[in-house]
């Protein structure tokens, strides 16, 4: 069983975590969030926390243990703290801005990049960072994936979308004879 299963998930002040049938629901002051349970994995409230522990020996129950216990352990600090990702822009010509609920993207190629942006998400836009924030750590991750996946940084002169700390290996490129 995964080490971090085995400590009890410690509920915060006014942060507060039920359980109805398979569905865990998690509430506190950014929001609230709820997710199916697994056939393999009891969850319990109980005074010291939220426990979690495999229903059976099998080795999906071993394995599915400690991932319930980290998502649990996300929507937790999700709904009391909340979730950052920043995103660096770098090349001529490059922007992004928002405008009410879609993000436009000039990346170069012949036409605009628009999204839109997911609820729960809030995106800020300050020169050439783009911040992506919300309760929910799944959403932020993919949304900051989307963007980036629009101009991954290149390896030669850097340009392209980056997290803020991502490294970009560069490479040399030609030399004169």
């Amino acid at each position: 069983m995964s080490r971090l299963a085995k400590r009890p998930i410690t509920i915060p002040l006014k942060t507060e975590v039920s359980i109805s049938g398979d569905t865990i629901a998690v509430k506190g002051p950014k929001g609230s969030l709820s997710r199916e349970g697994s056939k393999y994995v009891a969850i319990a409230v109980t005074s010291d926390g939220v426990e979690v522990s495999p229903k059976s020996r099998a080795v999906e129950a071993q394995a599915m243990v400690g991932t319930y216990a980290s998502h649990i352990r996300n929507m937790v600090e999700g709904v009391t703290k909340g979730f950052m990702k920043k995103l660096l822009i770098e090349g001529v010509g490059f922007k992004w801005e928002v405008q009410g609920k879609k993000l436009h993207l000039a990346l170069g190629f012949s036409h605009p990049v628009v999204m839109n942006i997911p609820e729960g998400l809030t995106v800020e836009v300050d020169k050439g960072t783009l911040v992506v924030s919300g309760f929910d750590k799944e959403l932020v991750g993919q949304f900051a994936a989307d963007v980036r996946a629009h101009k991954p940084p290149e390896p030669y002169k850097g340009k392209g979308i980056r997290y803020e700390t991502e490294v970009v290996r560069r490479k040399q490129g030609k030399k004169a004879v």
